[in-house]
């Protein structure tokens, strides 16, 4: 393809004037990351995605106000199905409520999953759950469902900088999936611990891998050459470097 993705850093009162000159110039989509992925909503037309989970990270340029959703969603969902897993009916735990936590908690109702909260701050777990249709919620000591649950989603940062596990590996298990959002280091604490269980891990680059994919098929409606995603994110993974 003829076609280029580059950065731009806008200032935080600039969002809506970075946009329209992104317009300006052509630009045929943005993806958005912390922090304008909810200061974007109210410059946006949203999708429904992206109004349930309350925070945008793809832009197509091609109207104005510009159309607007959340491929966390399908980075979450596609990283399950591409392991082969099916969250259908199954018992999961989400670590975490923040943007991908909100992401990878509508991904797992959507599918038809049972899911419970654990976060360091309650309320906010409690607030997700009930805006979302999570089961249950609560603080980090109620992680301890894992030892009943099949999947679990750890959807924090924690690990990215050599940080211990956030939850209690004990109550980890052999039937247990662990999803990790932390991409960087490829193997995190808790895989480590999830591994040494006898669990199947899943790491943190197939959630960035496949919301990129999400993101390069809404834009150009092609599919995405996801082999040569893949190769190029591990490659560049390798060399110690950030991906953005």
């Amino acid at each position: 393809m003829e076609a280029r993705y580059v950065t731009f850093t806008p200032s935080a009162d600039g969002l809506e004037d970075a946009l329209r000159g992104a317009a300006a110039l052509g630009i045929r989509g943005l993806n958005v990351t912390i922090p304008f992925k909810q200061a974007v909503l109210p410059i946006v037309d949203a999708d429904t995605v992206a109004s349930r989970v309350g925070a945008v990270n793809t832009i197509t340029l091609d109207t104005w106000p510009p159309r607007a959703t959340n491929t966390d969603v399908a980075g979450v969902a596609r990283a399950l199905s591409h392991h082969g897993v099916d969250p259908a009916g199954a018992s999961a735990v989400v670590i975490g409520a923040g943007g991908a936590a909100r992401a990878a908690v509508h991904a797992l109702v959507t599918a038809g999953a049972t899911v419970h909260i654990a976060n360091r701050t309650p309320a906010r777990a409690e607030s997700l759950a009930a805006e979302l249709g999570a089961e249950s919620a609560g603080g980090l000591e109620t992680a301890t469902r894992i030892a009943e649950a099949e999947l679990v989603l750890q959807m924090t940062s924690v690990g990215m900088q050599g940080e211990a596990s956030p939850i209690d590996t004990s109550v980890l298990h052999s039937d247990l999936v662990v999803f990790e959002a932390v991409y960087t280091p490829k193997e995190t604490p808790l895989l480590e611990a999830a591994s040494a269980a006898g669990a199947r891990t899943i790491e943190g680059r197939w959630m960035l891998l496949y919301q990129g994919v999400a993101a390069f098929e809404t834009w150009t409606g092609r599919d995405a050459p996801v082999a040569a995603m893949s190769d190029a994110l591990e490659e560049h993974l390798r060399s110690g470097e950030r991906p953005f």
